[in-house]
């Protein structure tokens, strides 16, 4: 992170860890880095850290912010450079943003539960039956989890709540019946001489 180091006697070296935002020096001691001398200002500066860098601000000072010996009202700081708040030096250490983003793992929801019959009981909400699932990560829910987007002239987007990928329906298929032989056999072969009692009755009144 952006430091700078007091170099005036007195101070033992003293260093300022600047943090994201504004930083106030002055003697005022509710800034953030109070500087107790006579040639500091109640509210002499301002440090800004963001992710362009370090920029100084005077804050009307009564002696002055100096950059290597020249009068600055506000200006951006580079390493190396001597900073003069009246008669107190700094030495800019360096200028780095570092900014830590905390790495978040997003708790997966526990294997769904099978039900007799292939279905499956969603992982969030256990009294849904999962009726989608996810086409890249897998993962099943009931259309409650699901998230829907619509599209203009098109139909309606279903998107997984973890990855963001395409969902789609789970389709559970009827079981088809067994048919016994006497029924696939009646279906191929036709037999001619099975005639029912009626058909013989209408050819005896024919003759």
């Amino acid at each position: 992170m952006a430091r700078l180091l007091i170099k005036t006697e007195g101070f033992e070296n003293r260093t300022l860890e600047l943090h994201l935002g504004v930083n106030h020096v002055g003697r005022d001691p509710d800034c953030e880095f109070p500087i107790l001398h006579d040639t500091v200002s109640t509210n002499h500066c301002e440090l800004i850290l963001s992710h362009g860098g370090v920029t100084i601000r005077d804050c009307g000072s009564t002696n002055g912010t100096f950059i290597d010996g020249e009068q600055v009202k506000e200006a951006k700081l580079l390493p190396g450079q001597t900073i003069n708040l009246g008669d107190v030096e700094l030495f800019v250490e360096n200028t780095d943003v570092k900014i830590a983003i905390p790495k978040f793992e997003r708790e997966r929801p526990k294997p769904p539960v099978m039900l007799p019959g292939g279905a499956m009981i969603c992982p969030r909400h256990f009294r849904e039956q999962a009726t989608y699932k996810c086409m890249h990560c897998h993962e099943v829910m009931c259309s409650q989890c699901v998230h829907r987007v619509g599209r203009r002239g098109g139909k309606i987007l279903l998107l997984c709540p973890l990855c963001s990928h395409e969902c789609e329906p789970i389709s559970l298929g009827k079981r088809k019946k067994k048919r016994r032989f006497f029924g696939l056999l009646h279906d191929t072969v036709k037999f001619p001489f099975i005639r029912s009692a009626g058909d013989e009755k209408k050819q005896k009144s024919a003759r």
